[in-house]
């Protein structure tokens, strides 16, 4: 679906379940700007975020709490330590090149712990790179590999675009903080390739969905707009 001007979130799906679902798959919570594509499934109704999980629903037991982010599909899993999928959700890691800071801020992969988390008054001391000291919302920010974290944000534009951290819906955010991170035991696999997927489970139907810089994509099985 084009987005033509005047529309916004809101005024192309009024029930607020389908928005949300909508936003998601697209891996955004960031205005509609007028041309910009977005993927909407032609059947909206019964489809929920199971229905369009990029992950599988079940993988071998990783043995302690594991959070899966993956930057190619702009999504983070939570599993069980019996390897069942809690939740997942949108994100948007670290760009290949951050202008401001004249550097490569891509968010590094490999398999990190949990070691420091704070609550929804959290602040980078960083940036902006232009303020002394930083100050820039961090909201439920959990660090897993030095200054990195994932954390609230009201800025995810269905592509990388931070400094580094892992941007995600605060709500979400806020329920990793609170409900899914044991200090000091979560791990974090970024870009790491997932425990096989357990027999008995369902697997991963929805992984070709992949979004460009565009915010253009497609879940092959589903009919779009």
């Amino acid at each position: 679906m084009k987005v033509k001007k005047g529309q916004s979130w809101s005024s192309l799906f009024a029930n607020g379940r389908q928005r949300e679902l909508v936003m998601r798959l697209n891996r955004m919570n960031t205005r509609l700007r007028p041309g910009q594509v977005i993927a909407v499934p032609k059947k909206l109704s019964g489809l929920d975020l199971d229905d369009i999980a990029p992950f599988p629903q079940a993988i071998e037991a990783p043995q302690r709490s594991t959070l899966v982010v993956d930057q190619k599909k702009l999504a983070w899993g939570a599993y069980s330590p019996e390897g069942r999928l809690l939740k997942w959700g949108p994100m948007s890691g670290g760009k290949k090149w951050c202008a401001d800071i004249k550097e490569k801020c891509h968010t590094p992969a490999g398999k990190y712990t949990v070691f420091r988390k704070e609550g929804a008054d959290c602040k980078s001391s960083s940036f902006p790179v232009d303020k002394p000291g930083g100050g820039a919302p961090m909201p439920y920010c959990v660090f897993f590999n030095g200054g990195i974290a994932f954390h609230g944000s009201d800025s995810l534009p269905g592509y990388n675009a931070s400094h580094g951290c892992v941007r995600m819906y605060t709500e979400d955010a806020r329920w990793l903080n609170t409900r899914f991170i044991e200090m000091g035991r979560t791990q974090v696999l970024v870009d790491k390739n997932l425990p096989k997927a357990r027999s008995g489970g369902a697997g991963a139907p929805n992984s070709a969905w992949n979004l460009g810089s565009q915010g253009q994509g497609g879940i092959e099985g589903f009919a779009w707009h």
